[in-house]
């Protein structure tokens, strides 16, 4: 069953940008990795979601209901983090995350402060104060303390240095493992290789393909045949390269990684 649920949905800024008749749905308990460069228009369908644009065209839902009639009702249930977060910058990192406790009506405060302690965030000092990764930091915590069903990330670790991008795949794949729905649009290869289940590639504002990380491998995948001096060579050069002998013949299949298979179908266009 399709939690999220985007059908033929087009927003026209004029000049070809925007979103035009895409269509997208992620199942429940599904990660869903959304790729494509800057001005693609990843973060323009992530505000459909949320309720902040009003569809032009085309229909936009979350558990069946109107991103936009009932975005009220949809925030409070999602953990959401922005491509570019706001804080209220006059308060700690402390204050921010007690007023999101009382925002959603959280009693307990044990899953914020095992995120706290994951992520290594001191939340003590003033937020206008502190550096990208920090705030990113803060911006996780917020997202997920409240223990949501349903995630839309933009972005999500921006910011974050290689250990801190680590321990977000881990939290990332623990909650794929409790049935979380998951929508993560992300730069970062690795991590969506590692955590997504199927992967939507945007160009121009429209998709161009949407398939599970195996069929975009397998479909992207070649095999090389080198023909070797004598027979002992083509078996170490096998077993070396993982390939299949045939006399002095190896057939090594080579299959491209994530990344090279994104700038195949944007032509080599730089993506950052």
């Amino acid at each position: 069953m399709s939690v999220i649920n985007i059908q033929n949905l087009t927003r026209d800024y004029g000049s070809g940008k925007g979103i035009f008749d895409l269509s997208i749905s992620v199942d429940s308990g599904e990660v869903f990795g959304f790729l494509g460069p800057n001005g693609a228009g990843k973060t323009t369908t992530i505000r459909h979601l949320m309720g902040f644009i009003k569809p032009q065209s085309g229909k936009c839902q979350i558990d069946e209901l109107s991103c936009w009639e009932k975005r009220d009702e949809i925030q409070k249930r999602l953990g959401y983090i922005p491509g570019e977060i706001s804080f209220f910058e006059d308060m700690t990192g402390k204050e921010f995350l007690r007023f999101n406790m009382e925002y959603r009506n959280l009693k307990d405060s044990s899953r914020m402060n095992e995120l706290i302690d994951r992520f290594e965030l001191d939340p003590k000092g003033k937020i206008k104060k502190m550096s990208k990764g920090m705030k990113q930091k803060i911006g996780i915590v917020a997202a997920f303390m409240h223990n949501p069903d349903i995630l839309i990330l933009d972005e999500p670790t921006s910011g974050l240095d290689p250990l801190m991008q680590n321990r977000f795949i881990e939290l990332i794949r623990e909650e794929k493992k409790k049935g979380k729905t998951i929508l993560l649009s992300s730069h970062i290869f690795e991590e969506v290789e590692k955590t997504c289940n199927r992967i939507g590639i945007i160009r121009n504002g429209k998709l161009v393909t949407v398939d599970s990380v195996e069929t975009l491998r397998n479909r992207h995948m070649h095999s090389y045949t080198v023909n070797l001096d004598t027979i002992e060579e083509a078996k170490a050069f096998a077993k070396d390269f993982d390939g299949e002998c045939n006399g002095k013949s190896v057939t090594v299949v080579a299959r491209q990684g994530l990344e090279t298979i994104f700038m195949n179908y944007y032509g080599g266009e730089h993506c950052d």
